[in-house]
């Protein structure tokens, strides 16, 4: 996630851990030089997830949630416990999901999940710093209603959660899903940060902007 033009800093990392049995992309991202770093949406599977953590050897200050489905935030009420850090993310317009988190477990046979409330809800033009790093906040609804995307100009680097995947889209056949805003989310804040832009989703592999715009079936 390095780039020249990025500050004298160390630049972060990130380490991709799947959970759940959707297969969800959980982010370490952390500095190297100071061993600090954030989780980004916890679904489950905190054994995996911790082990990362030792395995890394870093000390987590937050975490941050990209939207309010259960396989993105399922664990986030349990981790912020056992870590005793801050939420901060999504917006507050997926509250509605996070307060129903226990229902989703039942839904989809996942027990011992609960509802959650951030620290901090996320508002388009707000700032999020990672171990010294500050990220712009993006509201791009479509997917869920609060769904947000954290961008890092100085490492020119996305985590884009479930908007945005490499060669798709998020769905938007779920309740509170909206295709027509994704699309217009995709299009307005995030192709027009550039092609070159990395980006990490919340399902498969990551990608770039620009052979998203060229070539993604949704967008073009």
């Amino acid at each position: 996630m390095s780039n020249e033009s990025a500050p004298p800093k160390a630049p972060l990392k990130a380490a991709i851990i799947r959970v759940t049995p959707f297969e969800q992309n959980c982010t370490l991202i952390w500095n190297e030089a100071t061993k600090i770093g954030a989780v980004v949406d916890p679904g489950g599977d905190l054994d995996r997830i911790t082990g990362a953590i030792e395995e890394t050897g870093i000390s987590i200050e937050k975490i941050l949630l990209t939207h309010g489905h259960i396989d993105h935030a399922g664990g986030a009420a349990d981790l912020r416990d056992q870590l005793g850090v801050k939420i901060e993310g999504p917006h507050k317009n997926d509250a509605i999901l996070l307060d129903n988190l226990e229902k989703q477990g039942e839904q989809y046979g996942l027990p011992g999940v609960r509802n959650v409330t951030p620290d901090r809800w996320l508002e388009e033009g707000d700032s999020v710093t990672v171990a010294g790093h500050k990220f712009q906040i993006f509201h791009c609804p479509g997917h869920s209603p609060g769904s947000v995307v954290y961008y890092d100009p100085t490492q020119r680097f996305a985590l884009v959660g479930d908007v945005l995947f490499r060669g798709s889209i998020g769905r938007t056949d779920f309740p509170y899903g909206d295709h027509e805003a994704l699309i217009s989310s995709i299009k307005t804040k995030l192709l027009p940060l550039g092609d070159d832009i990395a980006f990490i989703c919340g399902h498969g592999p990551p990608g770039q902007f620009g052979p998203e715009r060229q070539t993604n079936p949704f967008l073009v």
